[in-house]
């Protein structure tokens, strides 16, 4: 058995109004290379200047994964030549990194497990290359946006401690809702604002290296592929190359793009341009003073209300359904019955559509009426559900839709007897059935009664009724 070993290490675009070393706006899906100035273009005589919001979101991450916030760091270039770094070299860390030594506990199917965090510090991203063929298709070119170079990064690196592509999709996961919870990113990886490389061996064999996966679904194939590759590589008796390798979407395989490189190759050297960073613990204070609760506190406070941990998770890890729940919390909601609805029908019905919550005119307050009109029996589950769809469509409140269709529970006892007598006049050979013991056909009558009166027959009643006629002979 080759048990893998897994880090990860994944690049943040923070959500600042502007770049890390200069004034230029950060906005996606501007107009190609509109968003630039002499310092992101690496123009010679420019010279960079720290933003202190992108400071700001790394001590709020720092302190969300659990890290050492180091007293002092500093910058360093990073050299390496590449069309997308026009000066040369990009301005990260090295060895005086940000903050170091933190962990993030991820749900597993053995309970939480603890993923070391090595480091997270700030660097720029570089410019964004666009590869392509020409009409004639018999040459290829490379077009370059450089809106991107310069965007605030975080770079947060894992210890080893992954085990299967499942714990590194959770870690993830994990990561991303810390991320959107703060408001540091909007963590979209189809955007570009979340990317992944993994690193990765089995025991007895060498780590590789896959690139820029950005998606959940590509890291969990890649790792997959990727675990398969080398263990038929060991159990030949061969070596694991130390490479980087690019993993194809189209095919599902890594394919080699160069052997790693070590450190020592960027030649990395302090910035001349930049000064230390001095973190006063002062500052720090403040910005923990201002951080929401995190998803991990959330989980163990909705835990607390009886919901079922995959439950606290779902709603934990997505910021705008969390406080949506809370906020029929503050009304006075019960949280399970609330909880149902969100994670049933209202995901549901978002998911289908691609949509946020935040882009529905649901509101916490009619929600809240419709548990307590469920809770008193007035309509059923059925109705229940047909109420909540037409809510989230329209923005009115339960009590409006119910009257204007006309949708309120029928508990006349004459009525629903009579739809009863009907449906069991008109089905003898079931009759027969649960008489000689099918108790099964209980249901098949229930349904039957309840399409007769549009599912407004209230249930408890109807089966009150039904098991009445049903005993008589």
């Amino acid at each position: 058995m080759f048990k893998p070993t897994i880090g990860l290490e994944v690049h943040v675009q923070l959500k600042t109004k502007s770049k890390m070393f200069c004034s230029c706006p950060v906005e996606f899906k501007a107009e190609p290379n509109s968003l630039v100035c002499p310092v992101c273009l690496g123009l010679p005589g420019s010279l960079p200047v720290l933003n202190r919001q992108a400071v700001e979101f790394t001590i709020a991450v720092a302190l969300a994964l659990h890290c050492q916030i180091q007293p002092f760091s500093q910058f360093h270039r990073k050299n390496y030549f590449y069309p997308d770094l026009p000066k040369g070299y990009q301005i990260s860390q090295y060895d005086l990194p940000f903050s170091t030594d933190g962990y993030l506990l991820i749900e597993t199917e053995e309970g939480e497990k603890k993923i070391g965090i090595q480091r997270v510090h700030m660097e720029e991203d570089t410019a964004k290359m666009i590869h392509g063929v020409s009409i004639s298709r018999t040459s290829g070119y490379s077009l370059i946006d450089f809106n991107r170079s310069g965007v605030p990064l975080l770079e947060i690196v894992s210890r080893p401690d992954i085990s299967t592509p499942q714990e590194a999709t959770s870690y993830l996961s994990e990561l991303r809702s810390i991320l959107r919870t703060l408001g540091v990113s909007t963590a979209n990886m189809e955007e570009g604002a979340l990317r992944c490389d993994v690193n990765i061996s089995l025991a007895g064999g060498t780590r590789t290296e896959i690139k820029n996966l950005n998606s959940f679904h590509s890291v969990r194939k890649a790792l997959e592929y990727e675990i398969k590759r080398q263990e038929e590589i060991l159990r030949g008796g061969g070596e694991v190359v130390q490479e980087t390798r690019h993993y194809d979407e189209r095919t599902g395989v890594t394919i080699p793009m160069r052997t790693k490189e070590e450190a020592e190759d960027y030649r990395y050297f302090p910035e001349p341009d930049l000064v230390p960073l001095k973190i006063e613990q002062t500052w720090i204070e403040e910005v923990k003073k201002r951080m929401p609760e995190l998803p991990e506190e959330k989980r163990r406070r909705y835990r607390e209300l009886g919901l079922f941990p995959a439950e606290a998770a779902t709603l934990a890890n997505n910021p705008e359904l969390a406080d949506f729940f809370d906020d029929c919390l503050s009304l006075g909601a019960p949280g399970k019955e609330v909880a149902n609805l969100l994670l049933s029908e209202v995901l549901k019905f978002l998911n289908s559509r691609n949509l946020a919550i935040t882009e529905v005119p649901l509101y916490p307050k009619n929600l809240v009426e419709l548990v307590k009109i469920l809770g008193k029996g007035e309509i059923s589950s059925k109705i229940g559900k047909v109420v909540l769809e037409e809510m989230l469509q329209s923005g009115e409140s339960p009590g409006e839709i119910i009257h204007k269709k006309g949708l309120s529970q029928i508990s006349d006892s004459d009525q629903i007897r009579k739809w009863v007598e009907e449906v069991l006049r008109e089905n003898p050979e079931q009759v027969n059935q649960y008489r000689q013991g099918k108790e099964q056909v209980f249901g098949f009558f229930v349904g039957k009664v309840m399409k007769l009166s549009g599912g407004r027959a209230n249930p408890e009643i109807l089966n009150n009724i039904l098991k009445e006629l049903l005993k008589k002979q």
